[in-house]
């Protein structure tokens, strides 16, 4: 029988566990048996068997005091259980039938391991639907006699609740497995180059396990989530069956570029018949990177995606990011953790900041911002004053007016920056403080009497089968702004915000296209570049240029313009990508004059370059060399130039209404085991002792160019100015209050 998933949710959320097995899961009746009671340590346990299959049996257990026993109990139990049924699970419920808690036990080397998930009242059916799906069977399983052989019903259960919590564990997994995959690209001659592309390949296959384990990839009914949960590794399996090593070329290329990328009309028919059902995305995610563009013998065997989806398959995933969810399932924020402990490099300042953080400071300051935009004073003998003390106290006191000026002048006109996004968790925050505040109005919209309002709402709901996500989609296009020096952090910002964007939707048919945001998120150093850019001093350096002797207005009106194009098109990937690549390249050619902007004002202020040396004799660091600053040394800053970046909201709006960030805690200094593990295997796979690894540093230096490389890299740290006769590193910096 196919998978029912409203059925099954609608079974979790009314606790009637017994018709979830029988009739959504296909199991079996029990044979009749009255309840029994079992006693543990003084306490009564009332044991219910509620199905069974093959020898398996699934047994409600209710506690006399009406509470889920403790862990040493619930052992007990299973132990006692086991004498009579082997393989079992026990489903604990508490005594109003609003907590349960389902127990399966791995054993292991002579060890009992047990696994414990958690389902209470209310909870969102998301991680459970993706565990049930594994223990459905229908009649086309069965074998001549009508029954199933009990290896099967058993390894189901284990493929269903043999998963791990989300701890450490999974984020030491993830390194371990990163550093494998990175090991296995093939075709990327650059380390750096390589390193990227393996979080941007690691980043789409997260999105895509998100989307085939809440059902939506490769489904039968749109309007169901009935997809394939193991879509991913089935395909691998017959790529492999076809010929060696070519799931990446032949089957992900094709997924990512036409499957993702295209609308189906538009895939040829060899990609339809390979791919099955996939909903067009795109978003930039699916465009062709930097790297897939300059590397045409880019290529990956199977064995890392073996290995990767060995991972993955044990843990749950769960596409739901909604603040108080439980910590034991991969969520969209693990993204934050695997990239600010692991992929992220320590020395540019970047730390994990907790949920209950960004949200306290998002909502204290959005909800400042629109207290400030709604309460007025009064005009004596005309209006009188409006004031509210809070959001809460503004959203149980809304009416027509107040409504029509939040939905279409206040909220959709906020900008919100987040100059150091890593990321991307003030980003994700800031979306969930609006999109409170955008339910209770469209929720107070149905009960007023407003033409303006009713007919807004009414065309929204008839354009998008999903306003929740129509709604989110707009605030991630027209309110949130990003920066952050490092490319890779950009990304997964984007990718943070695309996975917070789909979990909204409850069917494939209410996803569209995700929001063209690459340049809402940017990459640069937002401390370094020009505020305001001199148009007569810009004009005068492009002599030669791209743009020839066209006033610099007009360059950053028409970059203006196609950006603008470019997050709001819903064309595909052929045209998105052109798009794209036009702007990119019309930015380019404007960086280079503003960088030696930038260069002139810092030979105006006197600044000076202090180069780091190499005393051959002595083997190590030698006094630094102070020369003029170069234009090389400005590129090697990554500057931002807001005035025009941010053109549009700078100089057009007045500026960004709030900046929300977790700003860098440490200058930038170097950390020379970071900077080795380019160069050497044996510091990469991290393998040695400190002793070691001075004699691996030692060795390595003595090579000419990666010694060129060392003090490269140690040119773009910044020196203690208190000890500058010593060439010290400060690596304190009192956090901001």
């Amino acid at each position: 029988m196919g998978v029912n998933f409203e059925a099954i949710r609608k079974r979790l959320a009314a606790f009637d566990f017994q018709k979830l097995f029988i009739e959504e899961l296909g199991w079996s009746n029990p044979p009749g048996l009255a309840p029994t009671t079992m006693t543990v340590d003084g306490s009564s346990i009332v044991r219910r068997q509620i199905a069974h299959l093959a020898g398996v049996v699934v047994f409600e257990l209710t506690a006399g005091d009406g509470r889920i026993p403790d862990a040493k109990t619930r052992l007990t139990l299973h132990r006692e259980i086991a004498k009579l049924h082997h393989e079992h699970l026990l489903i604990f419920v508490n005594a109003d039938r609003s907590q349960s808690l389902w127990y399966w036990v791995r054993r292991e080397d002579g060890k009992l391991r047990p696994r414990d998930h958690y389902y209470f009242r209310g909870q969102p059916g998301d991680l459970f639907i993706g565990k049930l799906t594994a223990m459905v069977f229908d009649l086309g399983e069965l074998d001549e006699s009508g029954n199933v052989p009990v290896v099967e019903v058993a390894a189901r259960l284990r493929k269903a609740l043999d998963v791990e919590r989300v701890t450490k564990q999974f984020y030491r997994d993830y390194q371990e497995q990163h550093l494998a995959f990175l090991e296995l690209i093939h075709g990327v001659a650059d380390e750096h180059d390589r390193r990227w592309y393996a979080s941007v390949l690691l980043n789409r296959l997260m999105f895509i396990y998100f989307l085939q384990r809440k059902g939506f990839i490769d489904y039968r009914n749109p309007t169901a989530r009935d997809g394939n949960q193991s879509y991913l590794q089935e395909k691998l399996a017959q790529s492999k069956a076809q010929g060696r090593n070519q799931y990446f070329t032949r089957f992900l290329r094709t997924l990512f570029f036409e499957g993702f990328a295209k609308p189906e009309d538009k895939r040829s028919a060899a990609a339809r018949k390979l791919l099955g059902a996939i909903r067009y995305l795109n978003g930039g995610l699916f465009l062709p990177h930097k790297v897939e563009q300059e590397c045409p013998k880019l290529d990956v065997p199977d064995k890392a995606f073996e290995n990767l989806f060995a991972l993955f398959e044990r843990y749950s995933w769960n596409l739901n990011d909604t603040p108080g969810e439980r910590d034991d399932e991969i969520r969209p924020d693990v993204l934050g953790y695997i990239f600010e402990k692991y992929i992220n490099q320590k020395a540019f300042g970047a730390y994990y900041t907790r949920t209950e953080i960004t949200e306290y400071l998002c909502e204290q300051t959005i909800h400042r911002l629109i207290l400030d935009a709604v309460n007025t004073p009064g005009i004596p003998g005309m209006t009188p004053a409006r004031q509210f003390d809070s959001v809460g106290d503004l959203l149980m006191n809304l009416d027509a007016n107040l409504c029509r000026r939040l939905l279409l002048e206040v909220l959709p006109g906020l900008s919100l920056l987040d100059p150091a996004c890593g990321s991307g968790a003030f980003l994700v925050a800031a979306m969930r403080t609006l999109i409170n505040v955008y339910s209770a109005v469209i929720g107070k919209i149905k009960f007023v009497n407003d033409g303006t309002l009713s007919d807004w709402l009414t065309k929204r709901e008839r354009e998008h089968r999903s306003l929740a996500y129509f709604i989110k989609k707009t605030i991630i296009t027209e309110n949130l702004y990003g920066v952050d020096i490092m490319e890779e952090a950009t990304e997964i910002a984007r990718l943070r915000l695309f996975l917070s964007l789909v979990a909204s939707a409850e069917s494939v048919d209410q996803l569209e296209p995700l929001p063209n945001i690459d340049f809402n998120i940017l990459a640069g150093n937002s401390l370094i570049g020009l505020m305001r850019v001199d148009d007569k001093s810009f004009e005068k350096r492009m002599e030669g240029q791209l743009f020839r002797q066209r006033s610099y207005r007009a360059i950053v009106d028409e970059k203006n313009r196609l950006v603008e194009n470019f997050r709001h098109t819903a064309t595909y990937a052929d045209d998105l990508t052109a798009l794209r690549d036009s702007i990119d390249e019309k930015k380019q050619a404007a960086r280079e004059i503003l960088d030696d902007l930038l260069l002139a004002e810092f030979e105006h202020l006197g600044i000076r370059y202090e180069q780091a040396a190499w005393d051959e004799d002595e083997e190590a660091e030698g006094r630094p060399i102070k020369r003029s600053v170069r234009v090389d040394d400005i590129k090697g800053l990554k500057p931002f130039h807001w005035g025009y970046e941010s053109d549009e909201i700078l100089n057009r709006r007045g500026g960004f209404d709030a900046i929300i960030t977790n700003p860098p805690w440490e200058i930038f200094k170097p950390n020379s085991k970071e900077f080795f593990e380019d160069y050497s295997e044996l510091v990469t796979k991290k393998k040695m002792t400190i002793h070691e690894f001075e004699k691996e540093q030692a060795k390595l230096l003595k090579d000419e160019d990666i010694c060129a490389a060392w003090l490269e890299y140690l040119r773009k740290c910044l020196k203690s100015p208190e000890n500058a006769d010593e060439w010290e590193w400060n690596g304190v910096l009192t956090h901001p209050t």
